[in-house]
């Protein structure tokens, strides 16, 4: 059964060949980079994670975009003591198409802490929430979004495992991190929010 509650949809430009990631229960992985325009210009380097089976059904060499279906995900890692929230899309289909970029999302799932709301320096609203999206075997995705103005208002009234419905994009940002060995530039990920509903909001 398709699951409803994490769905993304991408087309982009492979930056590189997919290259080997991992095996699981015998099942062997590849990871990748998709770059997705935005309509602004600015460009999402999104990693893909795709089994060998889904590569062996499609031809990467065209040079054609590739259109990606499946799921967001995050897995906890530890790195030098601390735990860090790793973001990629786990791909179910795939096809070499031409076409306009697309990255669309929906999500649904509970709010895992309170709603932060803030302003911008030229004051615009912005609510940032974590997703605890649920996924088979009791486990769940734990995705951070992103809500401007109104929406942000909106939810920023929700409350830690009110749930909630989240439709957008999945965006790259780069930053700044001041480490003991020094400035390291890195990437986050996270869903730029276009509609957020409560669930059980009768409206």
């Amino acid at each position: 059964m398709e699951r409803t509650n994490n769905i993304i949809t991408l087309r982009g430009e492979l930056d590189a060949l997919p290259s080997f990631s991992h095996e699981n229960h015998g099942r062997r992985f590849y990871r990748t980079i998709l770059n997705v325009p935005r309509l602004s210009g600015t460009v999402d380097h999104l990693p893909i994670v795709i089994e060998e089976r889904l590569l062996d059904t499609i031809d990467l060499s065209g040079g054609k975009m590739l259109t990606v279906n499946g799921q967001i995900r995050s897995h906890n890692i530890r790195t030098d003591g601390l735990r860090r929230l790793l973001i990629f899309v786990f791909a179910t289909s795939m096809v070499a198409e031409d076409g306009e970029p697309l990255n669309e999302v929906t999500l649904e799932g509970p709010l895992c802490r309170e709603p932060t709301y803030r302003h911008t320096p030229l004051g615009r609203e912005i609510c940032d929430v974590m997703l605890a999206v649920p996924r088979a075997f009791h486990r769940a995705d734990y995705l951070p979004c992103i809500l401007w103005g109104r929406t942000a208002q909106q939810i920023a009234a929700c409350h830690q495992r009110d749930s909630i419905r989240v439709t957008g994009r999945l965006q790259s940002r780069t930053y700044t991190k001041l480490t003991e060995s020094g400035p390291q530039e890195r990437t986050a990920y996270e869903i730029s929010a276009l509609t957020a509903q409560l669930l059980d909001d009768p409206q």
